[in-house]
């Protein structure tokens, strides 16, 4: 990068001088190469199968460390193992209480000493690699019997945390979530709660816990609004209600109907239909229950009809779940069992399963509820005050599990945010409860050959609902840096980032698993949407077997669909690669270092070393991308001759204000030269990642150099400049590989006629600022009564649902389901299943 001083116009021939010497030294580079290299077009259907068969093995390999590590095993083992002690008594470390200390000094109780030491794999965060920490929710009382039983037998869990992370460092959080509540975390880490002083975590409120215990269902909430519901009642059953929209996943489809002597909608544009449980859907339910109020007589035998009738109606347009189906009804109480209507509707086979949440303290319609529940296959609970409201409401989730026992499927159950995997045994008990690691999306981006895909290529994943998995245009948190997430972050659909595909074509054929090939014209915006680069993208899909997942990648034709390839002996590429000035993308994989202990702390190049050497076989690496990087390496040395001489030189060049060269190439390597001590330098700062080489996009200086003629110059001036401030003006010169059509032998065939790589030597120009330079925005905010407009495309919204793919498993009833061993305390004749998961959570985000 040259600096220019104020009056940089009489600079500027200068520095095109030492730009266009720049140009003719690789130039004639290339000419010498040019019988070794040729130009190959990359098949993209080719690209996206293998990363879909990458990304098939890497969720293999993790399901599979699951089992090897005998987690599952272990739990149910050591489960069995154990005789229940009512008056166990046993201290264990409490994740919220631990290393604190009461008035005198002394540990509190549950607390204790626990030791935690910052490490960087997991976030920088203070932990603990040998224990395992226990979090009970706040509504729990953290010493009550069945919790301490539970903590106890799972102690047996701390030896195959460590001994999988030992097996596999790329691992980040283990844990088993308890169906009785408590979870236990590896490795240990203390709790804090939150700005309001509380921590509301419940391991089985997680969307990932509900959709590993049931199968998709579709349920209709009946809300009791009688004028014997006014005062406390009402308010419990609204929170009823909010807690039950809390189990439903995006897999689910529901709808709220309050009921007296007439049926109201909660939504009434959505009379007679079912909607997706996706976050906004449940926000929106949500703030219409504050608009429901007591009053008149409560026709249950009307409301139980009107749900009937939508399930089986909603049911045969194929466009719900298609397996469970649940009705919720909220009441404090019912004057008969509707024995007529569950015969017209429900009997013989009693698919529809019933839940009746009796609110209030009073039980004189306590009966009535409770053979409702028996009689359907459902569940009865008794909520008396606000406080009861969370653990009540789980309770179904227990039953609706059964099924999945009873078949003993070892199917695998996907979630947006995380990946389930359930497995059954044939033991005592019920739902055990649910084991598994977290793997961050990073470990996805491994599987990605960012060199493949050129300057604007990327690769991204989606789930059978159309929402994102993995991005570059995902942004998860309000603020970068910040750890305030977006409340759908995990359900952003693919038309929102991939908008000019306004048919969802693209979408749509990869909800459906199809493989293919899609282009359309795109805008993309770089330096953090400040600029915007029209391209034109060749969109390759396919879908990722074994999972719910579609793969696509996206190949930009002027950029990513041609690549330059050479050959150079092992020996010079790497007296090239090992020069001073040479340096790798950070986050990029050559070589996988994290499988083995003994290459945990190799750099990359140190890696490339010794996969060379041929001293560990063991080392697994990139062959393709490490022939190319050695090639690159050699190809773009004679530019740190020519640099080191205008070092040399200094002196006599002292009036162009050389201060720092750069260059970069496709396969991550990339050439810097000083012209001034570190400490005078203030571009490419580590804090700078738009001008890096990342694991998901390619340097911003490379981005918008590639898109110019080749020989221009790009002058970037900054935003936000001030009065009084100086401003910088990199200048990027483009130098890369032009493809020619030449006819040779009547056929037509590409051939290198230049270098291909961007080069991009950067000048800074500083000029002395008198007045404001900034952009002016203006604003216009033009108010129209639009209100019942804006009403009908509200309506239009809710009703609209985007195509999506069912999960390929349902277990919506079984035929040998006992209902009168639902309310019986001893269930040990019931089947246990001991469900696992593995989760794919964005490494930004906290443990919890």
């Amino acid at each position: 990068m040259f600096v220019f001083k104020p009056l940089y116009k009489k600079a500027m021939p200068v520095m095109f001088s030492l730009l266009m010497k720049t140009l003719s030294v690789n130039y004639l580079f290339c000419l010498f190469f040019s019988r070794s290299v040729r130009v190959e077009e990359i098949d993209g259907l080719k690209l996206v199968k293998r990363l879909a068969e990458n990304m098939e093995e890497m969720f293999r390999k993790k399901a599979e460390a699951m089992k090897v590590g005998r987690l599952v095993e272990a739990a149910e083992e050591a489960h069995l193992q154990h005789e229940e002690d009512p008056n166990l008594q046993y201290e264990y470390f409490n994740a919220v209480l631990i290393n604190e200390q009461d008035e005198d000094g002394n540990s509190v109780e549950l607390g204790g000493e626990f030791i935690l030491q910052p490490n960087d794999h997991f976030n920088n965060l203070s932990v603990n690699l040998s224990l395992s920490v226990v979090q009970v929710p706040t509504n729990m009382y953290n010493k009550d019997s069945a919790i301490v039983n539970g903590v106890y037998w799972s102690e047996a869990l701390n030896k195959v945390f460590v001994d999988n992370f030992e097996r596999d460092p790329s691992l980040i959080w283990q844990y088993f979530g308890s169906a009785k509540g408590f979870f236990r975390q590896y490795p240990g880490i203390k709790w804090t709660p939150d700005e309001h002083g509380v921590i509301a975590f419940d391991c089985r409120n997680r969307k990932w816990y509900i959709q590993a215990a049931t199968s998709p269902k579709d349920v209709v909430i009946l809300v009791d609004v009688s004028g014997s519901m006014k005062g406390l009642r009402l308010t419990i059953a609204k929170q009823t209600v909010s807690s039950i929209l809390d189990t439903l996943g995006d897999d689910d489809f529901f709808n709220i109907i309050a009921y007296n002597e007439e049926l109201r909608y909660v939504e009434p544009c959505l009379n007679g239909t079912l909607v997706q449980a996706d976050v906004t859907n449940k926000d929106h339910f949500r703030e219409h229950l504050d608009k429901l109020f007591a009053k008149g007589i409560g026709m249950l035998d009307r409301a139980l009809t009107e749900a009937f009738e939508l399930l089986s109606d909603f049911n045969q347009t194929g466009r719900g779940s298609v397996c469970s189906q649940a009705i919720m009804l909220v009441t404090d109480g019912a004057v008969d069992t509707y024995d007529a209507v569950f015969a017209k509707y429900n009997w013989p086979d009693r698919k529809v399963r019933i839940f009746p949440y009796l609110i209030g303290r009073e039980s004189a319609f306590a009966d009535n509820l409770k053979w409702m529940a028996c009689a359907n296959k459902g569940y009865f609970t008794q909520i008396s005050t606000l406080a009861d409201v969370q653990e009540n409401v789980m309770e179904y989730l227990h039953v609706l599990s059964r099924p999945k026992v009873i078949d003993q499927e070892h199917d695998v159950v996907w979630t947006e945010a995380y990946i389930d995997s359930t497995v059954s045994n044939k033991n005592k008990g019920i739902l055990l409860g649910v084991v598994g690691t977290d793997v961050p999306v990073s470990e996805l981006l491994k599987t990605i050959p960012k060199y493949k895909l050129g300057i604007h290529g990327y690769a991204f994943a989606i789930t059978n609902n159309g929402y994102i998995l993995t991005h570059p245009d995902l942004r998860p948190l309000y603020e970068e840096g910040k750890k305030r997430r977006k409340p759908n972050y995990s359900s952003v659909d693919l038309s929102e980032v991939e908008w000019e595909d306004k048919d969802d074509e693209l979408r749509n054929a990869m909800v459906n698993r199809k493989t293919g090939i899609f282009s359309m014209e795109v805008k993309k915006t770089v330096d953090k949407g400040k600029r915007v680069l029209v391209l034109h993208n060749d969109y390759y899909y396919t879908d990722i077997k074994g999972t719910p997942f579609s793969l696509g990648v996206a190949l930009s034709r002027g950029h990513g669909k041609y690549f330059f390839r050479g050959s150079v002996t092992v020996e010079e590429g790497l007296h090239d690669l090992e020069h001073p000035d040479v340096a790798l993308a950070d986050e990029w994989t050559y070589c996988n270092t994290d499988e083995h202990p003994e290459h945990r702390y190799l750099s990359q190049i140190e890696a490339i070393k010794l996969y060379l050497s041929g001293e560990q076989p063991h080392l697994k690496c990139d062959k393709e991308l490490i022939q190319e990087v050695l090639f690159d390496a050699v190809v773009t040395a004679p530019i740190e001759a020519y640099w080191t001489s205008l070092a040399l030189n200094k002196s006599e060049n002292s009036d162009k204000g050389v201060e720092i060269a750069y260059l970069g190439t496709r396969t991550g390597l990339s050439r810097i030269n000083l012209f001034v001590v570190p400490d005078q330098l203030n571009f490419l700062t580590a804090e700078d990642k738009e001008g890096v080489f990342n694991a998901d996009h390619f340097p911003l200086w490379y981005k918008r150099a590639a898109e110019q003629v080749p020989g221009t110059f790009i002058y970037s001036l900054p935003f936000n400049t001030g009065e009084g401030k100086l401003f910088i003006l990199p200048i990027y010169l483009t130098i890369y590989l032009s493809v020619i059509q030449a006819q040779r032998d009547g056929r037509t065939m590409l051939v290198p006629c230049d270098t291909e790589y961007p080069a991009f030597i950067s000048e800074r120009t500083i000029k002395e600022t008198t007045g404001n330079i900034a952009c002016v925005c203006v604003c216009m905010n033009v108010l129209l009564n639009l209100a019942a407009h804006n009403e009908s495309l509200k309506c239009e919204r809710l009703k609209l649902q985007k195509h999506r793919r069912r999960p390929d498993t349902c277990h919506p009833f079984h035929p040998e389901t006992n209902p009168d061993n639902d309310h019986l305390k001893n269930r040990s004749l019931l089947l246990l299943e001991l469900y696992y998961y593995i989760v794919i959570l964005f490494r930004m985000d906290s443990a919890i």
